[in-house]
């Protein structure tokens, strides 16, 4: 039988008050709301908080909507939407198609009626799904804290393997992704290679793509589970802005991408095999996102 050590639970009734928890009991307290990664982890005993903040009931940090921000129009994913919800909001998949195409294939529905969006982001797994669609989206996150609220980028949130710059104390609250100007939907898709429907993925790519005159003037490129520093082929984004959205180019995009990657073997595959396959991936998630274009 796995069970894990003792702890104290505590029922946070408004973000303020999850704060106030935080506070109390210290950097060894950990927030839970889905609790489908840190639950397992806690039974074998490789994670041991002394306290628990449920943080379940917060609406405060629910919901998906858009609403205009400093820069634009944005689409604002509260920490606490359930993936479900995030699958379900069309106004989310319209403007992002990459949200659909990875809460689609993000493990099975028991997992993403309970599951949250926040709670995949501050899980920061190398494996996990939804760091690199909103590395790729260059979203911004909100981050809660006792000396009030302080912005994120999304590729500045990730240090390291399930590490994140969130200090003791503190809370991911919202993620505002910027819609384009003139709210058109942006051209974006997700590719993903797993051993069985709903797995970790083996390797997997989102991209996003903004062509302007024949030519891409912005591209977001993240890699799941194929060893990019914070989750991005910064490389292979610098190759494509600038230039025409050619099969050549894409290609080579996903060449260079290979290259700067660093997977490890593990039972999922080889280091060639998971070098390969991110080439490929980034191919063909960039080709899918064009042809999403207008």
């Amino acid at each position: 039988m796995q069970v894990p050590a003792s702890f104290q639970y505590r029922k946070a009734t408004s973000v303020a008050h999850a704060l106030a928890l935080l506070q109390e009991y210290g950097p060894e307290s950990v927030v839970i709301a889905g609790g489908h990664s840190l639950l397992p982890m806690m039974k074998l005993r490789l994670a041991h908080p002394e306290a628990l903040i449920d943080i379940n009931d917060l609406d405060e940090i629910a919901g998906i909507r858009v609403e205009d921000g400093s820069a634009g129009r944005e689409l604002v994913i509260g920490a606490m939407a359930r993936h479900a919800e995030l699958l379900a909001c069309a106004e989310a998949g319209a403007h992002f198609p990459i949200l659909h195409d990875a809460e689609r294939v993000i493990a099975d529905p028991i997992v993403r009626n309970r599951g949250t969006v926040g709670g995949s982001l501050c899980q920061a797994d190398p494996s996990e799904d939804l760091s690199a669609v909103f590395a790729a989206l260059r979203a911004d996150l909100v981050v809660r804290g006792p000396d009030g609220d302080r912005t994120v980028a999304a590729r500045d949130f990730f240090v390291g393997p399930y590490q994140t710059v969130l200090a003791p104390g503190e809370l991911l609250g919202e993620i505002r992704v910027p819609i384009t100007a003139d709210g058109t939907p942006a051209a974006s898709a997700y590719e993903k290679v797993d051993r069985r429907a709903g797995d970790w993925a083996v390797g997997a790519v989102g991209a996003v793509v903004e062509v302007v005159g024949g030519v891409l003037a912005q591209v977001g490129i993240g890699l799941t589970a194929l060893g990019a520093e914070r989750f991005v082929a910064a490389e292979a984004e610098d190759f494509l802005r600038g230039e025409p959205p050619d099969e050549q180019r894409l290609a080579e995009a996903g060449a260079i991408a290979a290259r700067h990657c660093r997977p490890t073997a593990d039972q999922r595959g080889p280091v060639d095999y998971k070098r390969h396959l991110a080439g490929e991936l980034v191919t063909r998630a960039l080709r899918r996102a064009v042809g999403r274009v207008g």
